[in-house]
C-alpha cells in the first residue's frame, strides 16, 4: 500500500514526514535565452539539470531538464541564473509516492 502526504499540511511538515513522501518541484527553462554557463548545474543539489548536447538558435548549448523526479523546488537554479532563464514551480499537491511493493517511486497529484 503505498504512503501519501498530508497536502493540507505546511510545507514545512511535508518536508518532515520521510523519504516515502517529498514536495514535487517543477523547473522551466527558456532554452533560447540561457547561454549554458552551467552554473545553475552546480548549484542544483539533486543533479536534476545538465547541458545540453544540442544547441540553441543561437549556438549555445543550453542547460535542459534531465531528472525532474528528484527535484524539490529549492529554486537554487533560478538564482543563480544570470540570463533569468529558469523559473521553478514548487507544488506540495503533486508529491511522489514509494510503493512498498517494488519500490518505484511516482508521481501523484493529490487533492
Amino acid at each position: 500500500m503505498p504512503r501519501w502526504v498530508d497536502c493540507n499540511s505546511s510545507y514545512d511538515n511535508i518536508i518532515k514526514t520521510g523519504i516515502n513522501s517529498k514536495v514535487r518541484g517543477k523547473i522551466k527553462i527558456d532554452t533560447e535565452r540561457c547561454k549554458g554557463c552551467g552554473l545553475c548545474v552546480e548549484a542544483c543539489p539533486k543533479n536534476v539539470i545538465a547541458i545540453s548536447k544540442h544547441s540553441n538558435k543561437n549556438g549555445y548549448f543550453p542547460a535542459e531538464v534531465v531528472n525532474i523526479i528528484d527535484c524539490f523546488g529549492c529554486a537554487f537554479c533560478a538564482i543563480i541564473c544570470p540570463d533569468a532563464a529558469i523559473e521553478v514551480y514548487r507544488d506540495i499537491n503533486i508529491v511522489a509516492v514509494e510503493s512498498e511493493k517494488d519500490n518505484r517511486v511516482s508521481l501523484v497529484t493529490h487533492r
